[in-house]
């Protein structure tokens, strides 16, 4: 696997998925990357250049562990630029990794040409996700045959009292079948500390950085999954105001990891955007 130094001498590793101009990925997590995969197929319109984390994959753990935070992963991300001498990219991520995107486009704005949020994270901008929003979007599967179990487990959550996350897990699919449930058991964070210390205090600047995404000229595709629990379109939509120029897509039927439920669907979308 290819490999670059980041800031700080971390040794940071990518992969690289087909042939064409290239699109910079961002994993959420953080995790290893390789729940990707080539996102359906994108790889056939464009060149995925998708980075493992520090921490995650076959990326090094960091002296600091303190730099995995993540306002600081957005050195990272410039790092791998200039790595590839690119001189503007574009740029996707997905879910917790959309923070490292949104904050990558606020403070370097002339290098993003178009960002595309996968299911998209939004505690870099500060917006909360009620429980009520959940309990509203995962009505919509009360005719799974999982329903029951997976809900009475929201609702533990959501009130307080439980934390039983991986009964929820069906939620965050648009299908829950053997697919799902391998894709799942493959995508889950083996390195808690990067979990752990994402969000640490500092790590968020929502103020800042609305205000820096207000004045963004990128284009801007925002990609939400009809069922997604994680990143509800609702919010999405939310997200997708604080762009001058955006577009907000609702992929129908898909949860978290849309392009494991639709392939062609996911792809034909983001295909265009990125053009």
């Amino acid at each position: 696997m290819p490999t670059f130094s980041a800031p700080d001498g971390t040794l940071l590793t990518y992969r690289i998925h087909g042939d064409g101009d290239p699109v910079v990925c961002i994993p959420g997590g953080p995790t290893d990357s390789l729940y990707l995969g080539d996102l359906g197929g994108l790889s056939t319109h464009r060149q995925l250049i998708v980075l493992d984390l520090r921490g995650t994959g076959r990326s090094a753990i960091p002296e600091d562990l303190s730099s995995y935070r993540c306002d600081r992963l957005v050195d990272d991300v410039e790092a791998l630029r200039e790595h590839l001498r690119l001189p503007r990219m574009d740029l996707l991520s997905h879910s917790a990794g959309t923070n490292i995107a949104t904050q990558y486009a606020a403070r370097y704005p002339k290098n993003v040409s178009k960002l595309a949020l996968i299911g998209p994270g939004t505690r870099a901008v500060g917006i909360a996700i009620t429980g009520e929003t959940r309990r509203e979007l995962a009505q919509l599967r009360k005719n799974e045959p999982w329903f029951p179990t997976a809900f009475a487990a929201l609702e533990a959550i959501v009130e307080g009292t439980g934390s039983d996350w991986e009964v929820i897990t069906p939620f965050f699919c648009g299908r829950w079948d053997a697919a799902a449930q391998k894709h799942h058991a493959a995508s889950q964070p083996s390195n808690k500390e990067a979990v752990a210390l994402f969000a640490a205090e500092g790590a968020f600047e929502p103020e800042t950085t609305r205000a820096a995404l207000a004045a963004c000229e990128a284009l801007v595709l925002l990609l939400a999954g009809e069922f997604d629990l994680n990143s509800p379109p609702q919010s999405a939509a939310e997200f997708a105001g604080l762009f001058p120029d955006a577009t907000l897509v609702v992929q129908l039927g898909a949860g978290h990891y849309p392009w494991l439920d639709d392939a062609d669907r996911f792809v034909t979308t983001t295909a265009a955007f990125l053009g």
